[in-house]
């Protein structure tokens, strides 16, 4: 043994004498003799880093361009993610001084629905937008009541389905506004700079695994599918959003749209377990507009005003809204038990006639209007300075 490891020595000296020592090889025991055991030597081979790192770079880029190309062609344009992190900054202006600001929550109807440059426009600021989609708002009016910074104008947008749930997909923002590390708004503050206004394709809904699973892929029979929903809207910086102009524009991605929300919004299972039993929507309805009315009388006691505000809906949507819950089981309930003025849709001839190419939310132009006739309503009816107090 000790024989074979002095020659093993003996020949990597003289390989050293020849080419010089290799920079790669890893030197270990085996150029000790008789010190430990000896480890057996892999040298790397020369190889042409340089080239190989501008290679790969070009192959990213390659690839990378291709995708964006592809998604840009596909009519996608960049835009800010309406992430945890972005709602979150928003969330935090609250407590940073702007306590006295107009803050609107709701789901994706006033999210994309109520335009903020049209609202600054008209009263000379801006509001924050802390609706989220997919998500009833009555959580974040309790957590809006439980603020003693919060001291403004609440706008609480609610479509008849919400208030069957206590939250939805995105109820876990308020534990991520407690809980976000540095990191995650350093990582929060690159993106909105440097990646998201310049990449189309930087959206959950491009990314490729989503791209996969969307693929008609071979199902057991008689097994349940449904359609996952596809990009609507575009947000920027401040979550100002509006439907995606493709929504409205292109026929096909409209009608796929819509066969989600044909799929999705009445069925059983996209609603919550405790609401899978219509005869026990009563209990949770009135469960839920107490909870309200206890937020509600809090923020009364600190002089905000509330009102709150059932956006337009359309076609088979409005339909399914109106036979299931109608206004005197949904929205009516949440007024009596709150004692808040409310902005019914049906009620104001300029809330009407409103084109909603995909039944539930507005086109880019129709929300400006809406936003515009909402502000006059809400400013000649409720929120003057004569107005009758809540």
């Amino acid at each position: 043994m000790a024989a074979a490891d002095s020659d093993a020595v003996k020949s990597r000296h003289a390989r050293d004498a020849t080419h010089g020592p290799d920079p790669y090889a890893r030197r270990t025991a085996a150029d000790r003799p008789g010190i430990a055991q000896p480890v057996p030597v892999r040298p790397v081979p020369r190889q042409p880093w340089g080239r190989i790192l501008i290679g790969s770079v070009v192959v990213l880029a390659v690839l990378l361009g291709g995708w964006e190309g592809y998604w840009r062609a596909f009519g996608v344009v960049p835009g800010i993610r309406n992430s945890d992190g972005l709602w979150a900054r928003e969330r935090r202006r609250i407590d940073a001084g702007e306590g006295a600001a107009t803050v609107v929550i709701g789901d994706s109807r006033l999210l994309f629905d109520l335009q903020l440059p049209v609202w600054e426009q008209l009263s000379g600021r801006r509001p924050i937008q802390l609706s989220l989609e997919a998500t009833s708002p009555l959580f974040l009016l309790e957590d809006l009541a439980n603020d003693e910074h919060f001291t403004g104008r609440l706008l609480v947008g609610l479509a008849p389905m919400n208030i069957l749930r206590s939250g939805g997909r995105r109820t876990d923002v308020l534990g991520y506004l407690r809980h976000e590390s540095p990191s995650q708004r350093i990582g929060q503050w690159l993106s909105m700079r440097f990646i998201e206004p310049y990449l189309a394709f930087d959206d959950p809904d491009f990314a490729l695994q989503t791209v996969l699973a969307r693929q008609a892929w071979p199902v057991r029979p008689n097994t349940p599918q449904f359609a996952p929903v596809r990009k609507l809207s575009v947000s920027e910086a401040d979550r100002n959003s509006h439907l995606w102009s493709k929504v409205e524009d292109d026929a096909a991605y409209r009608d796929a749209a819509r066969s989600v929300w044909a799929q999705h919004h009445w069925a059983i299972d996209a609603l919550p377990p405790a609401a899978q039993r219509p005869e026990a929507w009563p209990g949770l309805i009135d469960e839920r507009v107490t909870a309200a009315a206890r937020a509600v009388a809090k923020l009364r006691a600190r002089g905000v005003r509330v009102v709150f505000v059932r956006p337009p809906s359309s076609g088979p949507y409005l339909e399914a809204e109106d036979r299931e819950l109608p206004r005197t089981r949904s929205f009516e309930p949440l007024l009596r038990a709150t004692g808040a003025p409310g902005i019914h849709f049906q009620d104001y001839p300029q809330l009407q006639g409103l084109e909603t190419p995909e039944w539930s939310h507005l086109s880019a132009a129709d929300a400006a209007r809406f936003t515009a006739a909402l502000y006059d309503i809400l400013e000649r009816t409720h929120w003057e300075p004569g107005a009758p107090p809540q």
